[in-house]
């Protein structure tokens, strides 16, 4: 057993014992551990930031807005929640269990987590899912991603800093690491990241029968509809923005287009013109704009530049060094070529037009295809735009927007099939690291021999009398 797996090893031991002693089982103590959490974050905000500079080029403001501000929101809505949402359900138990009318349910926490957090929001992912982990009562071995190795550097230190790592700790590492991890037995897994990789996660919590949530971006991506009746000048307004983010790097970031080709070109022009109001000319050589994570994913924008370099409309530049890559519109795009049918995660965005009248069919088309964990529609046709999100399958999204669909207080975040299982944010959160337990509170007097035998004769036509009785 090499030193890195004794490493392991040994956390989890430290982590199973201590969570044993029953210490997380108290709510006023997971309240403690969360205002620990948070504070920790406002300490280190400037080393947090300092850190996604250095391994995504978010600028400070970029950085608050999208990985370290909705950490402190996450766990301040968990703390206004927290004791509502641990307090054991009462049921009545009905007439089939007399005289034992009272049943409880218990959420009960799985015990040591494992949370394997991406590059892209490698606080957020990391710090976000923690905030639930802690509010279900589970200890957490957090395996962050070795491509944003700064940004792993500056958790370390906030989490040794907070927290014994017999409670909480931090491994740094590749993929090997990663499966020496997947190796140990969990009791809750919580995996971010892509589909092929959530596979082989899946497969080696088989082995234990793990309890796993996943967040995926989705096999073929996520579509963006604009309709012909859209407000094209506000759409462009809000992609734009979206796009520029992490420079493309988000699971809920569009992955392609498909716009009416009735206003395709004014789509495109207002497209054009707000990026260029909001990042400049050369967004490449913009110090605000995000920088990609490896020189692989370079290599892969200027490959596909350079495939579609005939109808690149915007952008296709992008410079080496800083590994900042301008936002790349591709058009036109038909339906079926291989750049819309898998998930880009970087600037690059494919524009497909379609006629108007063909909307549901552009639809059914999507929903033959992997399930997408967003889905934005843009019309003023608002009952149709209802029909396709009460329809389609998907993970989340908006109408009319973009991405803040998440931000919402209360409600699920995930996907469905490739795109995700479970569902975390808020009180979902702590329900994903919970799992119910139901107990009956049994009697000792006056217990009927309904469920004893015999079950012929006398007794049968009694039972069976007493039985369609309590069962209406």
């Amino acid at each position: 057993m090499d030193d890195m797996e004794k490493k392991i090893s040994g956390l989890v031991a430290a982590q199973r014992k201590f969570f044993r002693s029953g210490t997380t089982l108290d709510v006023d103590w997971r309240i403690e551990q969360l205002k620990r959490l948070k504070q920790a974050v406002i300490a280190h905000e400037a080393e947090l930031e300092a850190a996604l500079y250095e391994d995504l080029g978010k600028s400070k403001t970029e950085a608050y807005l999208c990985d370290v501000g909705p950490v402190i929101v996450e766990i301040n809505e968990i703390l206004r929640g927290l004791k509502k949402w641990a307090r054991p359900e009462r049921h009545f138990s009905g007439l089939m269990c007399f005289p034992s009318t009272s049943t409880r349910v218990y959420k009960m926490p799985y015990g040591v987590s494992l949370i394997i957090s991406p590059f892209n929001f490698p606080i957020l992912l990391t710090l976000g899912v923690l905030a639930a982990s802690i509010a279900g009562g589970n200890t957490a071995v957090m395996k962050t991603s070795s491509k944003s190795a700064a940004s792993t550097r500056a958790l370390q230190k906030l989490i040794a800093d907070t927290f014994p790592p017999s409670y909480a700790a931090v491994v740094d590492g590749g993929h090997d690491v990663a499966d020496l991890c997947l190796a140990q037995r969990f009791d809750k897994i919580f995996y971010t990241g892509s589909p092929a990789v959530a596979r082989h996660v899946l497969a080696e919590a088989a082995k234990n029968l793990t309890s796993v949530a996943l967040e995926l971006g989705g096999e073929t991506g996520n579509w963006c509809v604009i309709r012909k009746d859209a407000d094209l000048k506000d759409a462009a307004r809000k992609i734009a923005f979206f796009k520029l983010c992490n420079a493309g790097q988000i699971c809920i970031n569009i992955n392609q287009i498909a716009v009416a080709a009735e206003v395709a070109a004014e789509f495109n022009k207002e497209l054009i013109a707000a990026f260029r109001k909001q990042i400049g000319e050369t967004p490449e050589e913009n110090p605000e704009y995000p920088k990609l994570i490896t020189e692989a994913v370079f290599d892969k924008c200027e490959r596909l530049t350079k495939e579609y370099g005939d109808r690149v409309i915007f952008g296709g530049k992008g410079v080496r060094e800083t590994r900042r890559f301008a936002p790349t519109l591709i058009y036109p795009v038909s339906m079926d070529e291989d750049i819309v049918r898998h998930e880009l995660f970087c600037p690059l965005l494919p524009i497909v037009p379609f006629k108007d009248s063909e909307a549901d069919r552009v639809m059914e088309t999507i929903a033959e295809r992997e399930h997408p964990l967003a889905m934005y529609l843009f019309t003023r046709d608002t009952a149709w735009a209802k029909k396709v999100m009460s329809s389609q399958q998907y993970g989340g999204g908006c109408i009319n927007e973009v991405c803040i669909h998440m931000m919402v207080k209360g409600v699920p975040f995930n996907g469905t099939g490739h795109s995700g299982m479970g569902a975390y944010h808020g009180e979902w959160g702590f329900r994903e690291f919970t799992h119910p337990s139901t107990v009956l509170q049994g009697k000792t007097h006056f217990n009927l021999p309904l469920r004893e035998h015999p079950y012929s004769g006398k007794a049968e036509k009694i039972k069976m009398r007493l039985l369609k009785l309590f069962e209406r």
